[in-house]
């Protein structure tokens, strides 16, 4: 019996009536009526007697295939060329249809895929569900109308990730370093207000807090603040406290200080009051932070910078007390809806490990003291090593959101000048802040190896690979080419990033290394032992990974050389990707040990989870790997409670200091609402669903909303817990320490 399979792979009976029924359509549409015309039924007896002889089955694209190569071959091309339309149309109205069931199923809560995709978003609140809903039409127009066939195809495969895709349909970028000095200094608007020049820190904190939602409003990716913008407040609100405490001191004892004592002590009251005012506004920041919810349903992304280096003087000295208040402030952490005091997701912060701050005797350890007991405890700050830095980039500035670093400014020295109009610029001086990236494209590494036979076969197909995600990256500096500043006045006219006229175009900051293109990568390790049979911990396997990490960085250099883009390679924090990579991977080449046998791949080059390694061999091993990943990247050691053991937190800081850029400690931050259990919670396997599942050891609680646990995940702290395949990798992490 002849048969026909389906889309949905369902087999059905061949069923000719089905094909004259919509060849006779076509004709229809062409004449307005159907004549007497034996065309249709002709090519139904053509194709029945081809599915004989190809084994009785075939498919109904196959079918659709055969009725247009017939009536292009027949006299009615115009019969044919209708029916092209109506073959389109239907599929139209196919993915139309699926694009609304995925919608429901989201709404309905039914889709488990959608829901784990972003551990910093709750996809069952009205807010997450209207970005998501927003982001299915989105993925259907970029996959229908804005990309190119090969590229949805490879992203589709799993050979690629097009990062983003539910943010493409806008003309919205990725992420950036806020130009908060500008913006505080000289002025913004928001919603059309005029917010002018703060005249103390506390409202200095209270702008800085609604710029960033705005800003984080009207993009998709991450957005960076440093702390020494904030910190030239301080000596205004410490000169406003001064007059009034003067006045009060008068009012009291009827004259102002008269000698050294009275001095002292009217300065003590001064003092004192500054560090309230300080503690009020860095507790405004971090829970206004935490309280908002921007327009795509989440907590800002946002991270705060602390370099000592970016001040002097009694800036400096002000800019020490606010660290030391964000430090203590997140130690002690936010209270849960229980009223238990637990580890927050965002701010995200990162300390500059600095000359100033390293040694025992030197001025600022006491803030390195308290940041290894903050890391202990709440799992931040990350660590960035001046020394390292200064060497690798030539300059000392954060990272974006998760960890995407812009390239070091060039753009100043060839004379391009203040492009952006910024308000705070200086001629001559580097220029990081009010700069961002374009977007990402992540070729996946393992998917590379595993199609080839021989280590020739794998530099051939890398490359092809990489010329897919050039025309990708392309793709996402296209969208962006002839975006007006009006899409986000925040970022692009009031000094978020530029300062723009109305009505002008972005382009020129898309060039010369004002902003970046990320070429993502993902499972180095996985790669390496597949193709070469050693590990990336050996000798063989590291060789063979640093020259494809040469590679990667060999094809940005050619594009930028070409286009003037500043292409960078970037260690992508894949983290729903990774589960949906290792899916690809099965499907294609099965279960092979070592290489795709997990419900995870390796983010970026890490050794993998599950290696025996010590921290300070992991640093210094992966510190050679992340100096080739100029775009961005972040390792990591895995270490036990260390609240108890502080000197041993100092020693990898020292070592991060003195071998890597950019480095953190993962721990633990867990409480069981249940029981008040604040130890780690557990990944079990539930034996009636088959499915990765958290459980407390102390009550065996299972409820996620019973729940508050933080795992550092991709860089950064997520606390609505993931997907299957990074549960597994979570729950597979071995220490370092």
């Amino acid at each position: 019996m002849i048969q026909i399979e389906k889309r949905s792979g369902m087999i059905v009976p061949f069923d000719k009536q089905r094909i004259i029924s919509a060849i006779n359509k076509a004709f229809i549409e062409v004449d307005g009526e159907l004549y007497e015309d034996d065309t249709a039924r002709d090519i139904a007896d053509e194709i029945f007697r081809y599915a004989e002889y190809c084994a009785n089955i075939i498919s109904v694209e196959e079918v659709q295939n055969q009725v247009e190569e017939y009536l292009m071959r027949s006299e009615r091309k115009d019969v044919a060329r209708a029916y092209i339309r109506y073959r389109y149309k239907r599929e139209i109205m196919r993915e139309t249809s699926k694009t609304y069931e995925e919608v429901l199923k989201l709404v309905e809560l039914n889709n488990q895929e959608l829901k784990d995709e972003n551990s910093n978003k709750n996809a069952v609140v009205a807010s997450t569900q209207r970005d998501y809903m927003a982001g299915e039409v989105s993925k259907d127009l970029t996959n229908r109308y804005l990309l190119p066939e090969a590229v949805i195809q490879a992203h589709i495969a799993g050979e690629i990730h097009f990062h983003d895709a539910d943010y493409f349909a806008q003309h919205i970028h990725n992420c950036c370093l806020v130009n908060l000095e500008d913006m505080l200094q000289n002025g913004t608007v928001i919603n059309k207000t005029l917010i002018e020049k703060p005249h103390s820190f506390s409202t200095a904190c209270t702008i800085a807090t609604q710029i960033m939602a705005v800003v984080a409003s009207g993009q998709y990716g991450g957005q960076s603040i440093s702390l020494s913008h904030l910190a030239p407040f301080v000596d205004i609100s410490r000169e406003k406290i001064k007059e009034q405490v003067l006045n009060e001191y008068i009012e009291f004892t009827g004259h102002e200080p008269r000698n050294e004592a009275d001095y002292d002590e009217y300065m003590y009251i001064v003092e004192s009051r500054l560090k309230n005012e300080i503690k009020d506004g860095v507790q405004t920041m971090q829970y206004q932070i935490n309280t908002l919810n921007t327009s795509n349903g989440q907590t800002p992304f946002v991270t705060v910078f602390m370099y000592l280096g970016e001040t002097e003087g009694q800036t400096q000295k002000d800019l020490a007390l606010i660290i030391e208040e964000v430090l203590k402030q997140r130690i002690e952490g936010v209270k849960n809806e229980k009223g238990v005091w637990i580890t927050p997701a965002f701010p995200k912060l990162i300390y500059t490990l600095e000359e100033c701050n390293m040694e025992p005797d030197s001025e600022y350890f006491y803030l390195t003291e308290l940041a290894a007991k903050c890391t202990a405890k709440r799992l931040v700050p990350d660590y960035i090593s001046a020394k390292v830095m200064k060497e690798l980039k030539g300059d000392i500035y954060t990272c974006m959101g998760c960890r995407s670093f812009l390239t070091p400014d060039r753009f100043t020295a060839n004379g391009v000048g203040n492009i952006a109009k910024a308000g705070n610029y200086v001629e001559g001086e580097h220029k990081y802040y009010g700069r961002f990236n374009q977007g990402v494209v992540t070729i996946n590494l393992v998917d590379v190896a595993c199609s080839v036979s021989s280590e020739e076969e794998f530099w051939k197909l890398l490359e092809e690979r990489l010329d897919l995600c050039h025309i990708a990256l392309q793709c996402r500096h296209k969208r962006l080419k002839g975006t007006v500043s009006d899409i986000s006045p925040i970022h692009w006219q009031y000094g978020a990033l530029a300062r723009l006229e109305k009505g002008e175009t972005i382009d020129k900051l898309l060039y010369g290394g004002y902003s970046t293109l990320s070429l993502g990568y993902a499972g180095l390790w996985e790669c390496v032992y597949k193709v070469t049979g050693k590990k990336l911990t050996e000798p063989e396997g590291k060789e063979f990974g640093l020259q494809v990490m040469k590679a990667l960085n060999a094809a940005c250099a050619k594009w930028k050389a070409a286009e003037d883009i500043d292409y960078s390679l970037y260690g992508t924090p894949i983290e729903s990707t990774t589960y949906k990579f290792a899916q690809c991977l099965q499907n294609k080449f099965g279960k092979i040990p070592g290489v795709t046998d997990k419900g995870y791949i390796t983010n970026s080059y890490h050794v993998h989870v599950t290696e025996p390694i010590d921290a300070f061999n992991k640093i210094a091993l992966e510190a050679e790997f992340q100096a080739l990943s100029p775009g961005g990247a972040i390792s990591y050691v895995e270490v036990p409670n260390m609240q108890d053991n502080i000197p041993a937190v100092l020693e990898v800081m020292k070592f991060i200091y003195d071998n890597i850029i950019y480095a953190e400690l993962n721990t633990k931050s867990d409480y069981c609402q249940e029981c008040g259990y604040d130890g780690e919670i557990k990944v079990v396997k539930d034996e009636d669903t088959d499915r990765l599942v958290w459980e407390c050891p102390n009550c065996g609680n299972r409820n996620q909303d019973k729940m508050n646990v933080a795992r550092r995940t991709c860089g950064y702290i997520g606390s609505n817990f993931w997907n299957q395949g990074r549960t597994e990798e979570i729950a597979e992490r071995v220490l370092h320490l």
